[in-house]
Formats: C-alpha cells, structure tokens, sequence
C-alpha cells in the first residue's frame, strides 16, 4: 500500500521509505511528502512490513537494515513508475535505498536517490559508521541534513569519505527530523522543508537533464 501526494501527472515521482521507528504517515513524513508535492513531485510513500504489527498496538524493533532490501526492490516494482524515478526516505528508509540504488540506477530505473536526515551512525556512537557503501556510490545523491543531527553533524560528515556523486544540503540547526530551534536559528520548520523541498526539485530536474547525463536512461 502507497501513500501518494502531489499530481498524478507530475513530471518525476520520488518514492520514500520510513525511518526505523516511525511508519510512513508520521507527522515529518506527512510534512516532507507534502513540501515535496508542492515543489511538483508526485510523491509515494510505503512501509516495510515489520510496521505491521503498529496496527494492533505493537512496535516491533526493525531488522538490520540491509534485510530490507528486497521490500525496497518490491515497492519500486509494484509502484511501476513509468517516467522519471527518484528513491529515499527518512532516517533508516534513506539508508536502506542508498544500499539498493546503484542496482537501479545501473539498470536506467531510476534518476536518484533522496536522503531525508541520514543516519550516518548510531547517536552517542561516532565510531559506529555506516559509511562504508557511500565512498564508491554511483548514483545522483541529495543528503538533507541538519547541522546538530545526533546522527550525523556537519562537523562529523565533513571528515567522512564520500563519493562525489552526493550532494550535501545543510539546514542550519536542523535536528534528525530537519527542525530547527526558532529562536536559535530565526528559523521554521516550514522554512527548512521548504528549502529542502526547492533545492530537491532543482537536483531532480539536473539529475534528469541529457545534457549533464547523456548516457543514463531516465527511469522504467
């Protein structure tokens, strides 16, 4: 099951996955989705299946991660995107689309990949990298973080190594979920995801140019 915003009609479809513990209709999804709607995404959002049991009153602790690639793979089959295809998500659904995203960019499935607060490391544990996978990525990578994210700081991913295919978006005083502190950064929430939202659709509209890449197909 998807949940979709934004036109039917729109010129590029991103779809997103949750973060470890909160599912897909949680209010920082609702609010990205929307703000990437209204930038013009027809957006989709799906669960992996261990949120079912949320349903009944229960939270089940997710997988590792890369277990989850195969529901990934599945939600990009079923949602049958027929023009151009970006995939991310929050926190854990960005991670495990960036362990899937070269297979399908390879394959001219899709254009990119949207990294909504990506979990860099566990908080409290810097030396608990997950880092590995993203020196050699080959796909289009916008990463939307916040400066104090306890996931992942901007002082901290300025020492990482990174492939030159990932883009970094800084929000200033955002937190994992992008929110800033109003009267610390002068700041809204609503200001951040809609500088998220701005700058994603101008890296979508790049990633799908021929002319900055002439070889790639541009999505199923």
């Amino acid at each position: 099951m998807f949940l979709f915003d934004g036109p039917e009609q729109a010129a590029m479809t991103v779809l997103l996955a949750h973060g470890a513990g909160a599912p897909m209709d949680s209010l920082s999804m609702t609010a990205a989705a929307r703000a990437l709607a209204e930038a013009g995404f027809r957006v989709a959002r799906f669960e992996f299946d261990y949120m079912a049991g949320r349903r009944s009153g229960g939270r089940p602790p997710p997988p590792r991660a890369e277990k989850l690639n195969p529901q990934y793979l599945a939600a990009v089959d079923t949602l049958g995107a027929t023009g151009p295809l970006f995939i991310g998500g929050k926190s854990m659904g960005g991670r495990v689309a960036s362990m899937v995203a070269d297979a399908l960019f390879a394959q001219g499935r899709i254009c990119g990949l949207l990294c909504l607060g990506y979990p860099f490391h566990p908080p409290g544990k810097p030396e608990q990298l997950r880092t590995a996978h993203l020196a050699d990525l080959r796909t289009p990578t916008l990463i939307v973080q916040g400066t104090r994210d306890e996931f992942g700081t901007r002082e901290e991913v300025a020492a990482y190594r990174l492939s030159p295919q990932i883009e970094m978006l800084w929000l200033e005083d955002g937190d994992h979920d992008l929110k800033p502190r109003k009267r610390v950064s002068g700041f809204l929430a609503a200001d951040h995801l809609g500088t998220m939202a701005e700058m994603a659709s101008a890296w979508a509209g790049r990633c799908c140019s021929p002319a900055e890449h002439p070889s790639r197909g541009r999505g199923p």
